[in-house]
C-alpha cells in the first residue's frame, strides 16, 4: 500500500490565496460576459470577440504604462463611467444587464467568450484596436487614420499603442 500511495500524486490544497484569484477571475468573467451583452449581443461571435479584445487591448495598455485613466484590470476597465455605455446608470440597458442569468441565451454565449477571453484563448480580429464605436455614431476622438477594422455595426480604432 506504501508503494502505491508514492506512485500517487498528491492534490494541492488550495490556498486562501488561491480561492481568491478564483473568485475574481469569475467577478472578471462575468462582468465582461455582462458588457460583451449590452455591447455587442446582436454581433455576432466575432463582434462579441471584437470587443473582448477592445477590453483586453485596454488592460493591456494599463500594464504598459503602470497603469491608465481607464482602469487597470477587466474590472475597472469595463465600468469605467462613459466608456461602455451599457454601465452607464442612464442607459436603458442598465438594469436589464444587472438581472441577466443563464436563462438570456445570448449571455450564456457572453459568458462562454468571456471565459475564453480571460483565459487568453481569444484571437484579436480588431489588431490591436483600444476603442470602437458604432457605425452610425460620429464621436469626435474617432481617427479614420487610426481604424483598424470594421465588424459588424462596430468600428474598431487603435489610439494607444498596446
Amino acid at each position: 500500500m506504501k508503494f502505491l500511495k508514492k506512485l500517487l500524486p498528491l492534490k494541492a490544497v488550495p490556498t486562501k490565496q488561491d480561492e481568491a484569484k478564483a473568485f475574481y477571475k469569475e467577478l472578471e468573467v462575468d462582468v465582461m460576459a455582462r458588457t460583451l451583452w449590452g455591447e455587442a449581443r446582436s454581433e455576432g461571435v466575432k463582434g462579441l470577440e471584437a470587443v473582448a479584445a477592445v477590453i483586453l487591448n485596454r488592460v493591456k495598455v494599463a500594464r504598459k504604462f503602470s497603469g491608465y485613466w481607464w482602469g487597470n484590470d477587466i474590472i475597472q476597465v469595463c465600468q469605467k463611467p462613459y466608456q461602455f455605455s451599457c454601465w452607464n446608470k442612464s442607459d436603458p440597458q442598465y438594469s436589464r444587464l444587472l438581472a441577466l442569468t443563464e436563462e438570456d441565451k445570448y449571455f450564456v454565449t457572453c459568458k462562454r467568450i468571456a471565459r475564453r477571453a480571460v483565459e487568453g484563448q481569444v484571437e484579436d480580429v480588431t489588431q490591436g484596436a483600444t476603442h470602437y464605436h458604432a457605425d452610425y455614431v460620429s464621436p469626435a476622438w474617432a481617427d479614420p487614420r487610426k481604424n483598424t477594422v470594421t465588424i459588424g455595426r462596430h468600428i474598431f480604432y487603435k489610439l494607444v499603442e498596446v
